[in-house]
């Protein structure tokens, strides 16, 4: 469920209509719906409260300082994966005695950063990470707080680019070498082994995968508490699906009773780094018609929006329901067409042979469930500035990232000594 629905023919955000924020900031944009943020947080951590359970907003979904504070309020975390993350969050009024940081390649200089702030867990992926950690925090005269990521080597049924949990993949440690490795930390005097970390993917529509990553990483942790390590935290990552096609999707009080079932009785404290279930559907893409065309052998609406600005569709083939802010005419059965943006690429696509209602040069259109993965994966591509971001709460409404101009792009930009002239 969301909070943009029509009211009298004209699409809102909660009680804005979405064509006043075109008109005042521009299009193409994104806008977030504080509402639908604080559902879907409400409804996962609610689904949880009956467990030692601490739920860490997955930063990488949607990065705006403004959109963690919203969350930190509610009483969320953070899961960062660089040190740009964990600044905003840190900005963002996140207590670092919840954020993890997780990631398969930190650098020395975010280990470091991470150290200096004290937070809660850092998630360390492989034996030289451990090793540099290791080095880093006796330098620094701390201890690291860790847990190791372990590759569960399960098929989490999705998209071949966000699945990380089987052993091909470049995450965490290899199931068979855990215990080995847990040793090997145990061992390290800068190292204070906490608790086992599992992550197997994202946009999972079916919940067996959990299960069987979840049953893999207690019976783990049952081994190692019995060769005597220290176990008393487990990160069960994030990674549930929404709904980009209108199709069914498990509830969280599905995915609660799974975790209860399978790790409940454990006493541990676990964390839950959701992003994409809290985000998706709480912010859509604003785009204009710029023009309508008609090709040899199709219809082209060509908007301002373009896979710079949203990558998904380009990036994973991805849907998204693109729907009118004016709602059309009773009886425009419209007709089937592609929905392209301006960028020199045939890729620059965002719906194929899509049924669509009638357009013209001018009409607003929204790509729906674009909050998660849409702002934070832009780029300049084609020099185009990156677009803004605003948040609705109820009746007001505020531009919360402004919109980048051609000169703050360029500003960034140096001719080197010998091209001056």
């Amino acid at each position: 469920m969301d909070h943009f629905n029509y009211r009298d023919g004209r699409l809102h955000a909660e009680e804005v209509d979405l064509s006043d924020i075109a008109e005042a900031v521009g299009t193409p944009l994104y806008v977030y719906s504080t509402a639908t943020i604080e559902k879907h947080y409400k409804g996962f951590a609610g689904a949880l409260a009956d467990m030692d359970a601490t739920v860490c907003f997955a930063v990488k979904a949607c990065s705006n300082i403004a959109v963690i504070k919203t969350l930190a309020d509610l009483g969320a975390g953070a899961d960062v994966v660089s040190g740009g993350e964990l600044s905003r969050a840190l900005m963002a009024g996140t207590p670092a005695d919840k954020i993890v940081f997780s990631g398969v390649g930190k650098t020395r200089d975010e280990m470091t950063r991470a150290l200096a702030a004290d937070v809660f867990q850092i998630n360390v992926e492989s034996e030289p990470e451990l090793a540099v950690l290791n080095e880093l925090a006796l330098t620094m005269g701390k201890r690291a707080p860790v847990a190791l990521r372990v590759n569960p080597d399960v098929d989490a049924k999705t998209h071949a680019k966000i699945t990380t949990g089987k052993g091909e993949n470049k995450f965490g440690i290899e199931w068979t070498r855990a215990r080995e490795v847990y040793a090997l930390a145990n061992a390290m005097p800068g190292i204070e082994v906490l608790g086992i970390a599992v992550h197997i993917g994202s946009q999972l529509l079916d919940l067996e995968p959990f299960r069987i990553a979840y049953r893999r990483t207690r019976d783990l942790a049952a081994i190692l508490l019995a060769d005597g390590f220290r176990i008393e935290r487990m990160d069960l990552g994030g990674g549930m699906g929404i709904p980009y096609e209108g199709q069914p999707t498990p509830s969280f009080e599905d995915y609660a009773s799974i975790v209860r079932e399978v790790v409940g009785d454990l006493g541990l404290r676990l964390m839950f780094e959701p992003g994409r279930v809290i985000m998706g559907n709480a912010g859509l893409l604003l785009t204009r018609v710029l023009y309508v065309k008609e090709g040899t052998t199709r219809g082209f609406v060509i908007v301002d929006a373009a896979m710079n600005d949203l990558a998904r569709p380009s990036f994973y083939d991805a849907h998204h329901r693109i729907e009118p802010v004016v709602s059309p005419p009773e009886g425009d059965g419209g007709r089937a067409m592609d929905v392209v943006g301006p960028i020199c690429e045939t890729g620059d696509t965002f719906a194929k042979n899509r049924k669509l209602a009638s357009v013209k040069a001018g009409d607003l259109l929204v790509l729906r469930t674009a909050g998660a993965y849409g702002a934070t994966m832009a780029s300049t591509y084609n020099s185009r500035p990156l677009v803004p971001e605003v948040l609705v709460k109820g009746g007001d409404f505020a531009v919360i990232r402004a919109r980048e101009t051609i000169v703050d792009m360029l500003s960034r930009e140096r001719l080197p000594p010998w091209a001056k002239n």
